[in-house]
């Protein structure tokens, strides 16, 4: 089995892992916080808390699988080489548990607090019908040859789809609104910082193991880091550059137009 040729790597890798999952899992609070002291969830786009809700779901699927079952880390070593570290890290299926966790608590407050105009999407609704329908045929697929490795990749698979997917209706919307109000940027630093620490937990297992299987081995891990990034980014550029913030304007006068706008990406 493999084993880690450095300790001082060893211990960076474990540092690193669980300065990611501290960054990630605090990202969720300044959002629920802000929905809260508010009690008021206007600006914050509903398609972009249901599809994370699914994105999240799949990665803990994907994640507690590689992580806990001996069955799936059999076929991986045998597709990738008895010497290769498995790509899935304790405080991956922690973050993944806590996010899902958040995200629904999230939805929760969206049912209770004023919403305006604002309602999911039908996209958004059919987005999420065909992934899980997209998967339940992977399941029935992978039972009769025990293809394992290959029904949790397509939850990894569905995690990264997502991941791009979610972002982009509530980017639209501060665009469309040309404004950023009701959406917590604290989320989003919280998220850039967790993205690059979760990158260089990947890095410094690859350097140890002198090998780069790590990041193809687990594409979908790479993927979500780099994906965050970019959208995190982009966030930022929004929030401080292109729409700094205002006085913000009562939720009753979040115009109906502008939500049929926003309901249709």
């Amino acid at each position: 089995m493999a084993s880690w040729n450095s300790v001082p790597l060893e211990v960076l890798y474990n540092v690193l892992g669980w300065v990611a999952f501290v960054s990630w899992s605090i990202s969720f609070y300044p959002q629920v916080i802000l929905n809260f002291r508010r009690k008021s969830v206007v600006g914050l786009n509903f398609d972009f808390v249901v599809l994370n809700l699914t994105k999240h779901s799949s990665y803990l699927i994907y994640n507690a699988s590689m992580f806990f079952c001996s069955a799936v880390q059999r076929q991986y070593h045998h597709r990738y080489g008895s010497n290769e570290m498995i790509p899935v890290a304790a405080n991956d299926v922690a973050f993944s548990t806590h996010a899902v966790l958040l995200t629904a608590f999230t939805l929760f407050q969206i049912s209770i607090y004023d919403h305006g105009n604002q309602k999911v999407s039908k996209i958004a609704i059919a987005i999420v019908s065909v992934a899980w329908l997209s998967v339940a045929v992977c399941v029935f697929l992978a039972f009769p040859k025990h293809s394992w490795l290959w029904l949790v990749s397509c939850f990894s698979t569905l995690q990264v789809v997502m991941t791009v997917t979610k972002y982009i209706p509530q980017a639209v919307m501060n665009f469309r609104r040309k404004s950023t109000i009701g959406f917590s940027i604290g989320n989003i630093l919280l998220d850039l910082f967790g993205g690059v620490t979760n990158y260089g937990q990947m890095v410094v297992q690859s350097i140890d193991q002198n090998s780069w299987v790590n990041f193809y081995g687990n594409i979908g891990k790479t993927l979500l880091s780099l994906v965050s990034i970019f959208f995190d980014i982009l966030f930022i550029v929004q929030h401080y550059v292109l729409y700094p913030s205002r006085k913000e304007v009562s939720s009753p006068n979040f115009d109906v137009e502008e939500s049929r706008d926003i309901e249709g990406w």
